[in-house]
């Protein structure tokens, strides 16, 4: 998709290479594909808003950067709900094309590859219903 995945987490690399070994590579092929980051300290947690200093962790948190360094979307859960990648891929898909269309496109709610963008505009006012239906 040309991205890059990275995983953080104020455990150390001793502490994920436990992890990949006893948890993720059983429940990923070949364990996850991308590198695992410790941020020790919490200091990239502090800079996203996602590090309990009163636990000493980050907060689960995904976050879309663009090539040009803005975060484009968030998304912050405590540990008893996990995310969904299916959503974190269609969000990625809709950035790229809104990217690629230099914002001629947009991409409504629910909107995935192959449904129709919006074109915003003077045009589009009031006139939303008649190209998106949910």
């Amino acid at each position: 998709m040309g991205l890059e995945v990275l995983s953080v987490s104020v455990d150390s690399v001793f502490v994920h290479k436990i992890w990949e070994e006893e948890e993720l590579s059983k429940m990923v092929d070949g364990g996850i594909p991308f590198p695992m980051v410790s941020d020790g300290g919490g200091k990239l947690g502090q800079l996203y808003g996602v590090y309990d200093e009163a636990s000493g962790v980050n907060i689960r948190g995904r976050f879309l950067v663009d090539p040009d360094g803005v975060i484009q979307a968030m998304e912050v859960l405590t540990p008893p709900v996990g995310r969904n990648i299916h959503e974190t891929i269609r969000q990625v898909q809709a950035y790229q094309l809104v990217r690629e269309t230099a914002g001629k496109e947009v991409c409504p709610a629910e909107w995935t590859p192959g449904k129709p963008t919006l074109k915003p505009g003077p045009d589009l006012v009031g006139k939303v219903w008649k190209v998106w239906k949910p």
